[in-house]
């Protein structure tokens, strides 16, 4: 059993409805993000969901190999193909024939080598090295790369025959400082994790003024120095210890003290959770706090956005290095929220 999907933000529940729809279709799909988001853990809970579940699950990291071993590691070689080639070696593409391949960090592949892959791709053939036949594969390609392969494309170092065909589903996962709401539950879940792994009792989860810091912190490796930290907190034993080595320069800051707040971001009145909510009633069995939260989240990120866009012109690149997020972030949560530009909004203004 692979490792869940774990969060409640927008971004994440609209994944794990993906990876219900195309689970099962076998499409190819290049999945997105920092490093250390999670990129594998998405591939998993695809194959995981899909009618290969109990097939080999193949992983190849791109970026580790010199291209040449890269290749051999793909498509494997026969013997006496090359010096110190003295038995034949199964390459992944027959490892995972039947099941999944997921090769990790595509955007590091040689430009020679991609072109070697979309072959594959495009015959479901492949030759071993030093072999004179073509061996049949049926293996569900699942890539994930941290760059940005339009860009690559034009730098000419990406194929776009080979991203055109990689890329039929696209799964984009946002940085781990751009969904804080998902902060608390994967904190619980890897606490009680290496809990049990490492035969841990009695460890105290953060309170509350340290679950803000960690909420606040901007996580640059995201879900892995997550991952780093709770291990870390698993031999001291202490949050405060935990959070004063954690650097927060360019995080968010803790909330600034009410006298010094600008007037736009004054108290939440219960007049302001009952129009941001339409149910708040103590006897209503529908009302969340959680829910609540989240629409307050929503809205004041909502505004912040629009306000940045106006004051740029609705140039998004602009807009987007001004809030620190990526381009794709921003075009997601335009949409996702519903900012709508000015009437006279022209689109090339970027």
């Amino acid at each position: 059993m692979g490792p869940p999907l774990i969060g409640i933000s927008k971004s994440i529940e609209r994944i794990k409805e993906l990876i219900k729809h195309v689970a099962d279709t076998h499409l190819n799909i290049v999945i997105t993000g920092e490093s250390g988001v999670g990129k594998e853990v998405v591939a998993q809970n695809l194959y995981l969901r899909s009618s290969r579940r109990g097939k080999p699950f193949v992983k190849v990291n791109c970026a580790a190999l010199p291209e040449g071993l890269l290749e051999s590691e793909l498509f494997g070689f026969e013997k006496g193909a090359f010096t110190g080639a003295e038995r034949r070696k199964r390459g992944k593409f027959e490892l995972a024939n039947s099941g999944v391949l997921f090769l990790d960090e595509i955007g590091d592949m040689s430009f020679s080598l991609q072109s070697k892959l979309l072959h594959v791709l495009q015959s479901g053939e492949f030759a071993p090295l030093g072999s004179e036949r073509e061996f049949k594969t049926d293996t569900w390609v699942i890539a994930a790369t941290n760059q940005e392969l339009d860009q690559n494309i034009k730098n000419g170092t990406f194929r776009e025959d080979l991203y055109y065909r990689l890329n039929i589903i696209k799964i984009i996962i946002p940085a781990l400082r751009e969904r804080p709401e998902d902060i608390p539950p994967l904190i619980d879940y890897y606490i009680e994790k290496y809990s049990n792994q490492f035969n841990i009792k009695h460890l105290d989860k953060p309170a509350a003024p340290v679950m803000e810091k960690l909420v606040a912190y901007h996580w640059p490796g995201n879900v892995r120095e997550l991952q780093n930290v709770l291990k870390r907190y698993m031999v001291i034993c202490d949050w405060d210890e935990i959070v004063s080595e954690l650097d927060f320069n360019g995080s968010m800051q803790p909330e600034t003290p009410a006298a010094t707040k600008p007037d736009h971001v004054g108290a939440i009145k219960m007049s302001d959770l009952i129009d941001l909510t339409g149910e708040y009633s103590p006897e209503n069995p529908a009302f969340s706090l959680k829910k609540v939260k989240k629409t307050i989240l929503d809205r004041v990120e909502k505004e912040v956005i629009a306000q940045v866009l106006q004051q740029k012109g609705w140039n998004r690149s602009k807009a987007a290095k001004t809030l620190k997020i990526s381009y794709k972030t921003l075009l997601y949560k335009i949409s996702d929220l519903n900012i709508l530009p000015p009437k006279n909004y022209n689109n090339t203004s970027d």
